[in-house]
């Protein structure tokens, strides 16, 4: 997975925040975080959704591909509350808020309007996880 991740972040930064392959022409950000047991910053690129209410939030989804159990970056994000993102050509820090409830539901459909892969990884998940949805907003 590494070697995958970090194929798909030289594309990133090579091509000003596009890339082929399975992610062409999806939106995708680049999030960095520090592992809360290792200390260790770590870059992960994922696909989001810009929020259509606030142009300073973008939504990320911790699917995970549908596996049983969360990414390890959203219990690191979710416990520094911050991050540093890449989005195009730029790069700016946010804050990190769970969207639960109604809103997740709202957003997380969305999401697999566009994308709906998205629906699969919900249909392996059922009865396991529900998919987190976090927002990711400017500070």
């Amino acid at each position: 997975m590494s070697d995958w991740n970090t194929a798909i972040i030289e594309e990133f930064r090579a091509n000003g925040g596009k890339v082929g392959g399975p992610f062409e022409g999806a939106p995708v950000v680049l999030m960095h975080g520090v592992g809360r047991k290792s200390g260790k910053e770590t870059v992960h690129p994922v696909m989001y959704l810009p929020s259509d209410d606030d142009p300073a939030t973008i939504y990320v989804f911790a699917s995970k591909a549908g596996a049983p159990t969360h990414p390890d970056w959203y219990y690191n994000l979710t416990a520094a509350g911050r991050l540093t993102v890449e989005v195009g050509t730029e790069t700016y820090e946010a804050a990190v808020t769970e969207v639960t409830g109604e809103d997740r539901d709202r957003i997380y459909a969305e999401q697999v309007s566009r994308y709906p892969g998205f629906g699969e990884y919900e249909q392996r998940t059922a009865g396991i996880r529900t998919i987190p949805v976090l927002a990711l907003t400017r500070a």
